[in-house]
């Protein structure tokens, strides 16, 4: 949960949510009207009843022991997680203290769910411990076989590029979506889930507005790129390496250094397809000064485990995952809770901003945007959208600001005309904002 006596704030709380029906009905449970029995415990722990349709109250409880990736139970018959009556409880437990007393004896309904909660983890402990390592023979066998697989894909996916391009990228427009969306299948078969998400992008572009077929083009040449890196993988230096096996879908595990550090929690959000929600935490170190990406994934309509709300300092180990230039790390130890901090990260002018994206490509030719925060930047209209202006006289334009959401609006609010600190992810079709800072003292706000 939080340290004794530091709770979070509604946004934190808020950052939670599977989705924005969650949110909006959480909030209207955040009122101590329908609520009876609440306490937390010691032991990180929220509970409480609450009052609905039928005779019995919904009991419910929420395990914050471990603050990054809380654990709910209610009685109510909600498939989402939390549901409704989760939210609502913390959101009262964040907004008043009196309303959800600390230090409280948990009942036996609550504690009987968290003792099995803890019996659980031991046993699973106990297992992994007992289990010893994998086989490493069957392993290698498993990985020259996909390897293989992949590379049937890629001299595939080669032939229909060329095929493309001897027949003209004018007759891409006529064949349609699925074509690409067969091809992309064909590199999920061959288990290239990054080629396969590549090549879905560039069925999107075909008929997508002026100048389509010069960005079909760019984005065909470093699909090329990516599938002749792979196909010479291991002519390449080790690092560069690492990258295009990353960038084809081999992930690998975290096996850098690992690196503690009192790491500000810069942004948190969720993308969701068809079959999978992913969650990106950026994170930044108070002393190695290094920016870090943590993902965490859950199936489709339930949120991710891991959870780390914007404005948060946590005082962690982490390690990164191979490949050149890759923000991407994983959370290996946590010290001491997640608690409010007045940190803010160090920024930069846009002119610095468009240079650490040029130099990360270098790193990764495939990379579409890099994380920067931008100082003392003001939001200013443009003809077809917006820009983040600095008083040096540069500018960079703001992703989607053509026809901008309620996030972005947030952050015209929030700037009033006066600069804000803006952290977000630069690439080459701008800049989308995540976070903004006031420029005197305040919380975090985010303007995704």
């Amino acid at each position: 949960m939080t340290q004794q006596g530091v709770r979070w704030s509604a946004e934190q709380v808020l950052a939670l949510a599977p989705d924005a029906a969650s949110r909006k009905a959480g909030s209207k449970l955040a009122a101590s009207g329908p609520w009876s029995g609440t306490g937390c415990g010691d032991e990180g722990t929220v509970w409480g009843l609450c009052k609905g349709s039928g005779s019995k109250p919904y009991q419910t409880i929420v395990d914050m022991a471990d603050p990054a990736a809380p654990a709910y139970r209610c009685s109510c018959p909600s498939r989402k997680f939390p549901c409704k009556h989760a939210l609502g409880l913390l959101l009262l437990w964040a907004a008043d203290p009196a309303a959800v007393p600390d230090g409280q004896q948990s009942p036996d309904w609550a504690a009987q769910w968290l003792d099995g909660r803890r019996q659980r983890a031991d046993r699973k402990e106990t297992a992994a411990t007992d289990g010893g390592t994998a086989d490493a023979e069957a392993a290698r066998k498993r990985a020259e076989r996909r390897a293989q697989r992949i590379d049937a894909g890629a001299v595939e996916l080669e032939r229909r590029l060329a095929d493309l391009l001897r027949t003209g990228l004018a007759g891409a427009e006529q064949a349609g979506y699925a074509l690409w969306e067969e091809t992309a299948a064909r590199m999920v078969d061959a288990q290239a889930p990054g080629l396969a998400a590549r090549v879905r992008e560039l069925g999107a572009i075909p008929g997508s507005g002026p100048g389509w077929p010069v960005r079909l083009l760019e984005e065909c040449a470093l699909l090329h790129t990516l599938v002749q890196g792979w196909l010479r993988r291991d002519r390449l230096p080790a690092e560069l390496a690492a990258t295009v096996r990353s960038r084809v879908g081999l992930t690998g595990s975290a096996e850098g250094p690992a690196v503690r550090d009192r790491w500000l929690v810069l942004a948190q959000y969720d993308t969701a397809d068809a079959r999978l929600t992913t969650r990106r935490i950026w994170v930044h170190g108070e002393e190695s000064g290094r920016t870090a990406l943590l993902l965490s994934y859950g199936a489709a309509g339930r949120a991710p485990e891991l959870v780390l709300p914007t404005g948060l300092v946590l005082d962690a180990e982490l390690s990164s995952y191979p490949g050149s230039g890759r923000p991407r790390a994983a959370l290996e130890k946590q010290f001491a809770a997640p608690a409010p901090s007045t940190l803010r990260p160090p920024g930069l002018t846009t002119a610095e901003a468009a240079a650490r994206y040029g130099d990360a490509l270098c790193h990764d030719p495939w990379l579409d945007s890099a994380p920067v925060t931008l100082e003392a930047v003001t939001p200013v209209p443009q003809a077809e959208g917006w820009q983040l202006a600095d008083s040096a006289g540069g500018a960079v334009p703001v992703t989607g600001s053509a026809s901008p959401g309620p996030g972005f609006w947030r952050l015209v609010s929030l700037s009033g005309g006066a600069p804000l600190r803006v952290f977000g992810e630069y690439g080459h079709r701008g800049f989308t904002p995540l976070t903004a800072w006031p420029a005197g003292p305040g919380e975090p706000v985010t303007v995704r």
